[in-house]
């Protein structure tokens, strides 16, 4: 058995739909928001979410590859954000939304872009964590989150490794 099975956290669409929607409630507080900034392609989902419990209908994104489907890698910027939305952020609150955060590598990149903007999270592990202001639940570092978007419908093993 590998790590990343030993570890995994498989999240249905349900769940991930109740998560984000609780990440909304949490932020209801904090706003309002000129605009949502989701960090793709994870925080599409929970931005889409997000911003229509908050009734944000400016959304923007930022393209951040460091992840592939295995190992996290360094990071690329592979499209950045409007000038339209650094605009924004001078007269209201920007809001940044993200499915995860990992070791951080991605959220300090986004505070030196967006120092003043709020960062928030479906899920976060230990090393991350102080990067974010909001998130909805902390995992161990070494468990890897199996989103709804990157499962199929298959046979499940037991936990205790039966058949």
């Amino acid at each position: 058995m590998n790590d990343r099975a030993a570890k995994a956290f498989p999240v249905s669409w349900d769940q991930f739909h109740r998560d984000s929607r609780a990440l909304a409630w949490r932020l209801a507080a904090e706003g309002p928001f000129a605009a949502v900034i989701s960090i793709t392609r994870g925080g599409l989902v929970p931005a889409a979410i997000v911003a229509r419990e908050l009734e944000i209908r400016v959304i923007e994104t930022i393209s951040i590859a460091s992840y592939n489907h295995q190992s996290q890698g360094g990071l690329q910027v592979l499209k950045s954000i409007s000038p339209e939305i650094f605009k924004a952020g001078e007269t209201g609150k920007l809001l940044v939304i993200d499915d995860l955060v990992d070791t951080g590598a991605t959220m300090k990149l986004v505070r030196e872009l967006l120092p003043k903007a709020q960062v928030a999270t479906v899920y976060a592990k230990p090393l991350g964590r102080p990067l974010v202001d909001t998130f909805i639940t902390e995992v161990s570092q070494d468990t890897w989150i199996y989103f709804p978007w990157d499962l199929e419908l298959s046979y499940a093993k037991p936990i205790a490794g039966g058949i």
